[in-house]
């Protein structure tokens, strides 16, 4: 009967070698060597861009709020500059001179206290007609005010206004007034402070804002009264027309590439006044530091996967040498030769080809468990990957910086680190319940008072220790935030019952927590709710609820059993 199978078995073999060489072509082992090396390092390159992109849109959304807040900054220094003015005016508009008509004692007086200051007080009839302006000497003809607008405003509302910038007819530059109507005075109908338009221009500053990028003060008419950065403007220049209709919120941003392409403008009315601030520049120049990281990922990825790529090549022509070898070594024993093990630079092809000279059945043993170890390696790698994978996925979009993303992931990471450590000194075999509790909350405990365990113990699988460690780790760390373990008196209780299901035996576990600060239900849902509650339920194909008590929080999970416990073989 043998010889009639052979041919059987040979065409057998023909068709699975030609299904390989279908799906795996011939290729040296060096080929295959740099195709894992890139099949690891592509993905990895491309998840690290992932979040880059991730972060850039983090950062564009903060730069929008540094803008705003720069354009509030500037907006508050130029309103403590008009608020002095006016309570200067204030001051002037009560002195016994003016309520007596002392012209000239008024501005002797005047022109004393606010000749250091680049301020110039001017006295106004209700037709404009300046009466004096501590500019020139008293008795020099000076004519109407240059911004009569401003003076019939302030006067028609009866309070103090800020003038739209304009050139003064006497100091022949850009000024602006800052007017105070008077009420039955002898002297004039308003008082007023002018400055030169230079002189404000002083207090706008860019040393706080990205390189590049440029700050004014514009009246209400759009035109600037002041400006600094590398922009230039004068005084009294108009402000871009396609802009300012949209300025009409108290404060925001303005972003549009036809108009200021690839640029962010924030704006912030002046409070109290009818002027605004406004700041812009480029958006490159603000996010330097994220284009060095994303120019380091380029440069660095590319190097790192050049030197792996020559490390893998040096490797492979090493491993390749090593491995014909001990080919030619398996050569010689199929031919009946007696052979000796080889010397070679691997330690490993030495053991092998010991193994090799001493018996044919010893090296397939042998090679049977490399294998076996290679995929359970691959396998508990590739669960390990996609844990932290979705675990980082979450944190990047409910975090706001880099260092609460690195604090969050470090975190969990630790937790999970605890729960592989525990299975790899098990062998991956399984680690009993009350271990696991032991580990994941030795480091939060006070004191073993607080802990207070109860339920008959038993072997959990490897895929629970590692799910219910993270859980634990998570309720652990909420409570000493929030609840039982935040206060030194607070305790938690532990304990698990078994309960008959419809389709087999379910394991009820409770948390519960006590005599600490009064528990209230959170407002918002982050990563921490998404672990206890989608993921805990998911992993154990379970129910999860959640009770945020007065007295401490209660967590309860109902699971199959199954899918928790591992059999003792």
């Amino acid at each position: 009967m043998l010889p009639q199978a052979l041919p059987i078995v040979i065409e057998v073999r023909s068709v699975d070698r030609t299904m390989r060489k279908l799906h795996f072509p011939k290729a040296s082992i060096g080929a295959y060597l740099i195709a894992i090396a890139l099949a690891i390092a592509l993905p990895i390159l491309a998840f690290v861009a992932l979040l880059l992109v991730q972060l850039e849109n983090n950062e564009r959304d903060a730069l929008k709020g540094d803008t705003v807040q720069d354009a509030q900054s500037l907006a508050r220094v130029i309103d403590r500059q008009l608020q002095d003015m006016a309570t200067t005016l204030r001051l002037l508009s009560s002195s016994p001179e003016l309520e007596h008509n002392d012209i000239e004692t008024f501005f002797t007086r005047t022109e004393t206290v606010l000749r250091t200051d680049a301020l110039f007080v001017l006295l106004l009839e209700k037709d404009g007609q300046l009466r004096l302006n501590t500019r020139w000497p008293l008795g020099k003809p000076l004519g109407k005010t240059g911004n009569i607008a401003a003076l019939q405003s302030a006067l028609d509302s009866g309070r103090i206004e800020a003038s739209d910038v304009f050139v003064g007819p006497n100091a022949r530059r850009w000024v602006y007034n800052v007017t105070l109507p008077l009420d039955h005075s002898p002297a004039g109908a308003a008082l007023a402070i002018t400055q030169d338009a230079d002189q404000l221009a002083k207090l706008i500053t860019t040393e706080a804002l990205p390189p590049g990028w440029s700050a004014a003060v514009l009246d209400k008419s759009g035109h600037v009264v002041a400006a600094g950065g590398p922009t230039i403007l004068s005084p009294g220049d108009t402000f871009n027309k396609d802009i300012l209709p949209k300025l009409i919120a108290s404060s925001g941003v303005y972003q549009d590439d036809k108009v200021l392409p690839h640029s962010l403008l924030g704006y912030a009315q002046i409070s109290g006044w009818s002027w605004k601030a406004v700041v812009w520049g480029p958006v490159i120049s603000a996010q330097a530091s994220l284009m060095s990281t994303w120019r380091f990922l380029i440069y660095g990825g590319v190097t790192l996967l050049l030197v792996a790529l020559i490390a893998v090549y040096a490797l492979a022509r090493q491993v390749r040498i090593t491995i014909q070898s001990i080919a030619d070594m398996a050569d010689r024993m199929g031919r009946g030769e007696i052979v000796s093990p080889i010397d070679s630079s691997v330690v490993e092809a030495n053991q092998v080809a010991v193994a090799l000279s001493n018996a044919s059945f010893d090296r397939s043993v042998t090679e049977d468990r490399l294998h076996f170890v290679m995929h359970e390696l691959v396998h508990r790698t590739k669960n390990l990957l996609a844990l932290a994978q979705a675990m980082t996925r979450q944190l990047a979009r409910q975090t706001d910086s880099v260092d609460t993303f690195q604090r969050a992931v470090a975190d969990r990471l630790e937790g999970l680190a605890r729960s592989i450590e525990v299975l790899t000194s098990e062998q991956w075999s399984g680690v009993s319940l009350r271990r696991v509790i032991d580990i994941h909350l030795a480091t939060f405990l006070q004191g073993p008072q607080q802990l207070d365990v109860k339920g008959n113990d038993f072997l959990l699988k490897p895929e629970a220790v590692q799910n219910l460690g993270l859980i634990l780790h998570e309720l652990a760390t909420n409570s000493v935030k929030y609840g039982a373990l935040s206060a030194p008196e607070g305790k938690i209780a532990i304990e698990w019952t078994n309960e008959p299901g419809e389709t087999g035996p379910m394991i009820r576990f409770v948390w519960t927590e006590s005599d600490g600060p009064p528990v209230k239900p959170p407002t918002e849902t982050g990563f921490g709710t998404t672990v206890t509650k989608a993921h805990a339920a998911a992993s154990f194909s379970g129910h999860v609820e959640i009770d945020f008590r007065p007295a401490g929080l209660v967590w309860i999970l109902t699971a199959p059993r199954a899918t928790m416990e591992r059999k003792r073989t």
